[in-house]
């Protein structure tokens, strides 16, 4: 499935769940944008705030901040999530959202990686409610330099090793 068939999260024949097949509670997919922990939006503090688990993706982008930065912001403890973490642990979060509210953060837009269209797709097959809230990322950003998202090539990501910082 392409990121544009999850964009609103409310089409598509994988997302024809009625609401009493939905169980637990939700499921937040948030886009931080590009550079601090201010850079959320206003939607996306707010489910931030309702939520009781808090994850912070932080192998396929690095925020310009620490995690305390984040934590100040929120009022909340954040769990960094690592590769190993989001690859091989993903059930653990998503069926945290059965219990409670969970937010699953993304330094950029959510869908900017296909790991973080399969979360949404995992917590589909679940019955988990998702809410994804996008914010700018790279690709939006890219024209200040001058160029133009249309004529673009492929896109690639390279993930960062534990050493933030380093393309692994």
């Amino acid at each position: 499935l392409s990121p544009v068939c999850l964009g609103s999260l409310s089409s598509g024949p994988w997302l024809s769940l009625s609401s009493n097949q939905l169980r637990g509670k939700m499921l937040y997919i948030i886009g931080l944008g590009l550079g601090d922990e201010k850079d959320i939006t206003v939607k996306g503090l707010e489910a931030v705030k309702k939520c009781h688990h808090i994850f912070l993706e932080m192998y396929t982008s690095i925020l310009m901040v620490d995690k305390t930065k984040l934590e100040e912001f929120y009022g909340k403890p954040v769990t960094v999530a690592d590769r190993e973490m989001v690859e091989s642990d993903a059930e653990n979060i998503i069926d945290k959202a059965i219990d409670s509210n969970v937010a699953f953060l993304v330094v950029g837009d959510p869908f900017g990686a296909t790991t973080h269209t399969d979360f949404v797709v995992r917590a589909r097959s679940k019955g988990i409610q998702v809410e994804a809230i996008h914010n700018a990322s790279i690709m939006n950003a890219i024209g200040a330099c001058g160029l133009q998202l249309y004529r673009f090539g492929q896109t690639v990501s390279l993930v960062f090793s534990r050493r933030l910082g380093h393309a692994s």
